[in-house]
């Protein structure tokens, strides 16, 4: 195909795989019975009653964890910028590097 022609597609709806009245007897059983409702294994999971208490407890673990992992990264920034200002120190040729802390006591 050249740029100057161009080929149109039919769009075609999809169908159903079954007829609506195929569904209708989806539920009948081997007896040829059908029955009203779908069997239970079919029918959605019931809506457990929300637990409130341990949906906050959850909670408070996962604030305390992300508190956790905040605090140590700022940590590590800390003593990764205090390790590179003394290394940048030495290299410079500089002999009072080493951090003396002054507490009396």
């Amino acid at each position: 195909m050249t740029g100057d022609q161009h080929q149109i597609l039919k769009f075609r709806p999809r169908t159903l795989a079954k007829p609506p009245g195929a569904l209708r007897n989806a539920f009948a059983d081997s007896n040829g019975k059908r029955e009203t409702e779908p069997p239970a294994r079919l029918k959605p999971a019931q809506t457990r009653q929300d637990d409130y208490r341990h949906r906050m407890t959850a909670n408070a673990a996962a604030i305390l964890f992300t508190a956790l992992l905040t605090g140590i990264g700022i940590w590590l920034a800390v003593k990764l910028a205090d390790l590179r200002n003394t290394q940048d120190c030495v290299l410079m040729g500089r002999r009072d590097c080493a951090h003396i802390s002054s507490s009396r006591g």
